[in-house]
């Protein structure tokens, strides 16, 4: 009988934010797949959990994943941990369920911290619709082709961002967005200097280039307004109107059809019309 991988949520700040579930679900695992041992060793420390411990990152999922599907297929159960956060979301961890929904492995996760949704929760912005983009690629093709995508997106886009690549990150979004584009800036999430500043990405990048930013960050970036389509004018009902005629569609046809394409009431692109002709005329 096959074993189970639990996806398990783990402090992003405050170590009180671990759940009853969650600890249970340690306890119980046949081992932990973490992200940096030394970093759930310390969590695990203060739970007073004593449990087995494998390495699961980035660079050596390649190898690892195909090592934890083969215990789980024996029958072990597995709890997969990230430094911080929800496993599996901007994080290697998706490979892994991947792996296991391939073998028919059963996948559990339990509800807990997110660093994405904790900061779109506080920061002011829209939170009906929104659209999560983790890390901008250091590549600048990459780079620029992601942002680019994003130029017309209306929903609330949320990024992650290091301290040391803020200032490159908010430039960028500003060239990209507009200067004046709203934007919320949470760091230190749950910690004791937790801080939400809500801003304009011009006032935003104003503000790290005199002071060095500190801290893991969540950047909240309003989605673009919605675009006010122009109403079509009497010289654009006139103008249609005209160029029908003049291919040989009658003015009561040309009047129809005009009103349809330019969505204009049929009896207000009559009057259009007849003004123009009297106007030509005269």
């Amino acid at each position: 009988m096959s074993g189970m991988l639990y996806l398990v949520p783990t402090p992003i700040g405050n170590l009180g934010d671990i759940s009853v579930r969650c600890r249970e679900t340690l306890e119980n695992a046949d081992f932990i797949a973490a992200e940096d041992t030394r970093v759930t060793l310390k969590l695990l420390n203060h739970l007073g959990i004593k449990k087995s411990l494998v390495s699961y990152y980035e660079h050596n999922k390649a190898a690892q994943g195909g090592k934890i599907v083969e215990r789980i297929l024996a029958g072990e159960t597995c709890a997969l941990v990230s430094d911080a956060g929800s496993p599996a979301i901007s994080d290697p961890g998706e490979d892994l369920v991947k792996q296991c929904a391939a073998a028919g492995i059963p996948v559990c996760a339990i509800p807990g911290p997110c660093a994405a949704i904790t900061a779109l929760s506080i920061s002011g912005q829209a939170t009906g619709r929104f659209c999560f983009e983790g890390f901008l690629s250091t590549a600048k093709k990459s780079r620029r082709e992601h942002l680019d995508s994003l130029k017309k997106e209306r929903r609330t886009m949320i990024f992650y961002e290091a301290p040391h690549k803020l200032l490159a990150t908010l430039t960028d979004l500003a060239e990209a967005f507009g200067g004046d584009r709203p934007i919320s800036l949470c760091r230190e999430l749950t910690k004791l200097h937790e801080e939400v500043v809500r801003t304009t990405l011009d006032q935003a990048v104003a503000h790290y280039t005199e002071n060095p930013p500190k801290g893991e960050f969540v950047l909240i970036v309003a989605g673009a307004p919605a675009q006010q389509e122009e109403s079509p004018s009497e010289t654009d009902a006139a103008a249609r109107v005209s160029q029908l005629i003049a291919e040989g569609v009658s003015r009561k046809d040309a009047v129809k059809q005009a009103a349809k394409e330019l969505g204009m009431p049929k009896n207000a692109v009559y009057e259009i019309a007849l003004k123009d002709s009297e106007s030509i005329n005269n």
